[in-house]
């Protein structure tokens, strides 16, 4: 039995470096641009905000999969999906605008460069987790940023400071607020590399499923969520120790 379990651990763990780099290049880059679209929200931009609040609505209210699924298959049918979404109907049904986007696309995928990572798996699951983390990070720091007391914002404004000096001094206030609630979107994100295997990725899950293809094991899966509650267990400890230091002087 424990030399079943450590043989199924070692073939699970050759996934690991898939699903870590996913998880903290997915977690790095959504937080860094949450950040940028909350003070983008701040600036109180008609066109800015109504922008934002779309790509929100979109990532949040749509499953992980579907758009794991959208941007991996569906990147070569890119024209013909937004010709489908309502907001682009009205270009969508010129012509032209078909025309330009195909071309524009077809173009694209000819430079090596791009056409490298638009057919990368790993890419198109990377850029997925980091498209949805985004979404749902940019509410939790903007949300930390509109409940921060408006008398902070009143004495920025006070010592002439404009929209962008004043986000220099309130912003790090706001992060350290929403470091609790931004440590479930953390584990959410490792959470939800899982769904990579859902297209030729070999992470955690990927290994699991092949060894169940193979010896059909169902205490494959329990080594595998052994492993993720390791992973996440980690990490929570490290996002409350961050936590800790980060609010030692504001308690």
């Amino acid at each position: 039995m424990f030399d079943t379990f450590i043989y199924y651990l070692k073939i699970i763990l050759q996934g690991l470096p898939n699903t870590l780099s996913l998880g903290i290049l997915g977690i790095l880059s959504a937080g860094l641009l949450a950040i940028i679209l909350s003070c983008l929200l701040s600036l109180n931009s008609y066109a800015l905000t109504k922008a934002i609040r779309t790509y929100i609505i979109l990532f949040t209210g749509s499953p992980l999969l579907v758009q794991l699924f959208l941007i991996y298959y569906g990147s070569s049918q890119f024209s013909e999906i937004l010709s489908k979404v309502p907001i682009f109907y009205k270009f969508a049904s010129s012509p032209w605008f078909c025309a330009y986007l195909t071309l524009a696309f077809e173009t694209l995928s000819k430079v090596p460069a791009f056409y490298k990572f638009i057919s990368s798996p790993w890419f198109c699951a990377y850029l997925a987790l980091t498209l949805n983390s985004t979404a749902y990070t940019t509410q939790i720091f903007y949300g930390a940023l509109k409940s921060l007391p408006k008398g902070q914002w009143q004495a920025c404004e006070a010592l002439g400071m404009d929209k962008r000096q004043t986000l220099k001094v309130i912003l790090p206030y706001a992060l350290k607020r929403a470091l609790s609630t931004y440590s479930n979107e953390v584990v959410f994100v490792v959470k939800g590399t899982a769904l990579a295997s859902m297209i030729p990725i070999m992470d955690i899950m990927g290994y699991s499923n092949q060894l169940n293809s193979d010896y059909y094991d169902f205490s494959i899966f329990i080594v595998a969520g052994l492993v993720y509650l390791l992973i996440n267990g980690l990490l929570s400890t490290i996002m409350r120790i961050i936590e800790k230091k980060a609010l030692t002087f504001e308690n």
